[in-house]
């Protein structure tokens, strides 16, 4: 593979020749649907914190960050002079999205990757906006990486007594920008820094919930054609959502271990964390960061994953998104000194 060439690798389990390493690692929480205006910025033990307060400018309307139910990061990473950007996911609404980029000063036309980690709105509702807003901007083919045909099909949720469409990925927009789109079924270098843990087998005890339904098909250019689905879904019309498609993000730090970002998490945390262990073959883990997908699941089986996560032994644990508040108690008492409490504009600095 040629996206895994480079001087600082780490040998993988599944013959892919190695992962990428980097020296420096920055995660910047561009949406996330919780804000804390008045923490403030220093450490977490090696872990430096940059927390965002109010834009305020003399003569000028103050400005806040928008929360929103979403998520929406942008990681930058550093091995020598060389530096990659990406931006992982692009939460509920491009009105937020938008606001918050400008707001925490991200450059977009610096921006080497995009990355799309499953077919929910609330990660990729701010796709089309964002493309519109920035297209000039973006470098030309900007690769997109997502899991699939899957992240196409549109979808319906229940959710409470609420029930109907949850929307589909905009083909258009995409093509639009000129995105160059590249799907990680299995394990792929992204951006020459990180890399995708393709699909996550479901092995663990977690449970894999299904919030949403997937409609099979293609209607007006919208949602997922059936042929490129795996053999078993391609005769269906509307199937629950087993997250098939869903991949998460990670990197390897010098010195530290793996960085990974699970951004929902519907495979389950641990199944992402250790799917990223077996493809980049190696067993430490410095941080696990992004949405648990926990706030569903009953308290025992958040102490199982609470459990779970103490016998890998992560230097650090940021919930986000829709981790849940069980979770961040529980980890907070059972993990005391390792589990930073997420805020939107937060930046998180390791290695």
């Amino acid at each position: 593979m040629a996206e895994y060439l480079g001087n600082a690798m780490s040998r993988g389990a599944l013959g892919l020749g190695g992962v990428p390493q980097v020296e420096r690692l920055s995660v910047r929480v561009v949406t996330d649907a919780y804000h804390h205006a008045f923490e403030r910025s220093g450490s977490a033990g090696e872990v430096g914190i940059e927390r965002t307060s109010f834009a305020l400018t003399p003569g000028k309307t103050p400005q806040t960050l928008r929360n929103e139910w979403g998520l929406a990061l942008h990681v930058e990473s550093a091995r020598g002079k060389e530096t990659r950007r990406i931006l992982i996911d692009f939460g509920f609404t491009a009105e937020t999205l938008n606001h918050n980029l400008k707001l925490l000063a991200i450059d977009c036309s610096a921006l080497d990757a995009l990355v799309l980690s499953h077919g929910h709105y609330d990660h990729f509702g701010g796709m089309a906006g964002f493309l519109k807003a920035q297209r000039r901007r973006l470098k030309a083919r900007l690769p997109l990486y997502l899991g699939g045909e899957e992240c196409f099909c549109a979808r319906e949720a229940g959710v409470g007594a609420a029930a109907g469409s949850f929307g589909a990925l905009d083909r258009k927009a995409i093509a639009a920008a000129k995105l160059k789109v590249i799907t990680t079924e299995k394990p792929v270098a992204i951006a020459g820094h990180a890399f995708s843990t393709g699909w996550i087998p479901a092995e663990s005890f977690e449970r894999v919930l299904s919030p949403t339904r997937m409609k099979v098909g293609m209607s007006g250019g919208v949602g997922c054609a059936a042929k490129k689905l795996p053999p078993e879904k391609r005769e269906a019309d509307m199937i629950p959502d087993d997250f098939q498609h869903e991949h998460a993000t990670c990197f390897h730090v010098k010195d530290r271990g793996l960085v990974v970002i699970t951004s929902c998490g519907h495979r389950g945390v641990m199944n992402s964390v250790k799917q990223a262990m077996k493809v980049s073959g190696v067993t430490k883990v410095h941080a696990v960061l992004g949405g648990f997908h926990l706030a569903p699941h009953p308290p025992e089986y958040v102490a199982e994953t609470v459990k779970a996560l103490k016998q890998i032994a992560p230097d650090y644990v940021i919930p986000m998104h829709c981790t849940g508040e069980a979770f961040l108690a529980l980890a907070q008492q059972d993990m005391p000194g390792k589990v930073v409490r997420n805020s939107t504009g937060s930046r998180y600095t390791f290695g």
